[in-house]
């Protein structure tokens, strides 16, 4: 019996070293993929500064997502700070010290917004830049014109400190940064009529692949903290949370007040900070198109 114990401790240790050894070289390849070089055709969009575009910029902010890790003026916040060595702090993006587009360029903002890229070539690894992809031109020309009026604040720069089960992740294609699943050679959405319509509602969801999916159908989102709940099925298909929500009117007031009808809370990983601005018309035509979306069972992201 003490020889097979002793068999089985050595082989126990075995097993650890060798999953010890699979994390440092896994840490290792993420450290190489997160400073590879990313060749994107970036197609400018001319910066403005008016009244209209700065107005339109600054609703795109507050309900889209942004204020999730800029926060509301612009500083930058913790997105993910589980103490134990994972943390990711969203970078100053006001005109004020500590400003991580200070120098910004016309390109750098598309490159960054539209294609995850940095303007040094380097992936964006946290922005969740498949969410502004697909931003209009006339868009992505307002919400940069906000940005760039926002009131300068202090702020630090981006931290992201990555365990090495993280980059290990990462290193895999377990989790990806936005650079890798974007589909660089679309050219910009189409603007469509803001109107109470599936096809309007399209373009708002867009902001939701981040989190869902492609296909709207969620799941565990990849790589964030192993307590964070899996995404919802937004679509028609196996396990969908629409079917809580028999009119627009429930899935509105979801939005707003983070509780679904039965007055159960969903999970605040949802960006309610920024769904609860959306205003009448983007909730209505999201709740049309999510209803008529192809149906994917819970998961399939």
């Amino acid at each position: 019996m003490n020889t097979w114990l002793k068999r089985g401790g050595i082989g126990l240790l075995g097993l650890v070293a060798l999953a010890a050894s699979a994390l440092v070289v896994g840490a290792q390849m993420g450290e190489r993929k997160m400073q590879r070089s990313v060749d994107v055709k970036v197609q400018t969009v001319a910066l403005r500064d008016d009244a209209a575009s700065i107005e339109r910029g600054r609703y795109l902010y507050l309900s889209r997502g942004c204020t999730e890790c800029h926060a509301v003026n612009g500083a930058g916040k913790d997105v993910i700070n589980d103490g134990k060595g994972f943390r990711v702090h969203a970078p100053n993006i006001t005109p004020g010290p500590g400003s991580a587009v200070a120098s910004y360029t016309a390109s750098d903002w598309v490159r960054t917004l539209r294609h995850g890229v940095k303007p040094n070539g380097k992936p964006a690894i946290v922005m969740p830049s498949e969410d502004y992809a697909r931003l209009t031109d006339d868009d992505l020309a307002s919400l940069v014109a906000y940005v760039r009026k926002m009131p300068p604040v202090n702020g630090e720069a981006a931290v992201l400190q990555m365990p090495a089960w993280v980059k290990t992740l990462y290193a895999t294609g377990v989790m990806h940064d936005a650079a890798e699943v974007i589909d660089h050679t679309l050219p910009p959405s189409t603007p469509v009529a803001e109107a109470v319509s599936a096809q309007h509602g399209a373009y708002v969801a867009n902001s939701c692949i981040g989190c869902h999916g492609a296909h709207l159908s969620g799941g565990k989102i990849p790589g964030a903290p192993p307590e964070w709940p899996a995404a919802a099925n937004l679509t028609p298909g196996e396990g969908s949370a629409m079917a809580r929500y028999p009119t627009a009117e429930a899935f509105a007031a979801m939005l707003k007040s983070g509780k679904r009808p039965d007055g159960s809370e969903v999970s605040q990983v949802m960006p309610f900070l920024s769904l609860k601005e959306m205003n009448d018309t983007d909730v209505q035509a999201v709740y049309l198109h999510l209803k008529s979306r192809p149906a994917f069972a819970a998961g399939s992201r």
